[in-house]
């Protein structure tokens, strides 16, 4: 099932529309999707569409990932930000209301059951449903996951399961389908974030830059930064607390052609675990570029070569290579390891981090310089859930 972004290439932005649906009557394809398209050509920032809709950001969020379908209100503000013009807008909906009600309708007729296993955010365990909730709820997954067949699904999605990319640690099992719900969340949460075209030198010039927020104690200070330095080589950071059934720390992907995402869910709550994750994705992007990676408990023993230069690589962003030799002579004194590592750069809770995992100290040894969050205080700081 084809996809397109019908943005003005010799032409206006409704000629593209009229062209695709000539040649695609059941094309189905977001509005979100032109828009995204529509600021990223025009370099429109999510903050200067947002600022303008009644609904805010959250309205924005909705029109982009096809929960909240585009109004009057809406149409006329699109118009005035990304072109086309409010009539453009409205029939855009339109049409894919038509083509999401076409697939929605070859879909329950064949795949109901397989798509009903499939969960999305707000999924609740249900009894026996009626024919108008089973309809609902595979309209809700094909809306969400913006395919229109179990084999897309499968091709976009299911694919990353056989590819042997999620890693997790042998003291738990994930459920699959949770894991990419969370993905997609991560995907869907992305489009928010505006960068710049990928520059792998670049960001590895920011390095430091990075390393040196893992010393800012509060997160609410330190992730806007992060954020902002990971843009501008076009790296979209996104956090979100991953579903029940999943137990991913953090995941890399390829989101556009040259847009990669890093998505945390900060699990562990602790300084340690949370930056030698953001180190770990981050050295994905810069050494696998082309794959996806789920890690679940990144800091545990690398299972493949993909995974064992990950974890190298954020080891030395943590422990400099040239400093390796005075850290394996650290001990366990609180001045020593303040001392090392204020010098490298790094929070101390990180270098702890390394010196258990090393075992250079037993796993409860200095704890107490590790800086720990709690969920209640992190709530606002995630991308909103779909």
């Amino acid at each position: 099932m084809g996809q397109r972004d019908e943005v003005e290439v010799g032409g206006s932005v409704e000629g593209a529309l009229r062209e695709a649906h000539e040649f695609t009557p059941d094309w189905f394809s977001k509005p979100g999707d032109s828009m995204r398209a529509l600021m990223q050509r025009r370099g429109v920032g999510p903050e200067d569409v947002a600022v303008r809709l009644p609904g805010g950001m959250a309205a924005l969020r909705g029109l982009l990932d096809g929960s909240h379908p585009i109004q009057a209100d809406d149409a006329s503000v699109l118009a005035e930000s990304l072109g086309g013009t409010a009539a453009f807008w409205l029939k855009r909906q339109e049409n894919y209301d038509g083509a999401l009600e076409r697939a929605v309708d070859r879909a329950f007729a064949t795949e109901a059951d397989d798509w009903l296993l499939i969960p999305v955010p707000g999924t609740k365990p249900r009894g026996r449903m009626s024919e108008d909730t089973r309809r609902s709820e595979v309209r809700r997954r094909l809306a969400f996951f913006n395919v229109g067949t179990i084999a897309a699904w499968e091709t976009r999605y299911g694919r990353i399961r056989s590819e042997t990319l999620f890693r997790t640690s042998q003291a738990f099992s994930s459920d699959d389908h949770a894991v990419l719900m969370w993905l997609r969340e991560g995907e869907l949460g992305a489009d928010m974030v505006p960068t710049r075209p990928l520059h792998v030198d670049n960001l590895l010039d920011r390095m430091d830059a990075i390393r040196k927020l893992s010393l800012v104690r509060r997160p609410e200070l330190f992730l806007p930064k992060l954020k902002s330095l990971c843009a501008e080589v076009g790296v979209a950071v996104v956090l979100q607390r991953a579903p029940q059934g999943c137990r991913a720390s953090g995941a890399s992907r390829m989101v556009a052609s040259d847009k990669a995402m890093i998505l945390l869910s900060f699990r562990g709550l602790s300084d340690d675990r949370f930056w030698f994750t953001v180190f770990h994705e981050l050295g994905h992007v810069v050494l696998h570029r082309a794959q996806t990676f789920v890690d679940s408990d990144v800091d545990a023993e690398a299972q493949d070569d993909t995974e064992r230069e990950a974890n190298d690589f954020a080891s030395r962003c943590i422990i400099p290579e040239r400093r390796e030799d005075e850290f394996e002579k650290l001990y366990a004194a609180k001045d020593a390891v303040v001392r090392f590592s204020v010098s490298t750069g790094v929070a101390p809770g990180l270098t702890v981090g390394q010196m258990q995992h090393r075992r250079m100290i037993r796993p409860n040894q200095m704890n107490f310089l590790k800086r720990h969050w709690r969920w209640d205080d992190l709530a606002a700081l995630f991308d909103q859930p779909r």
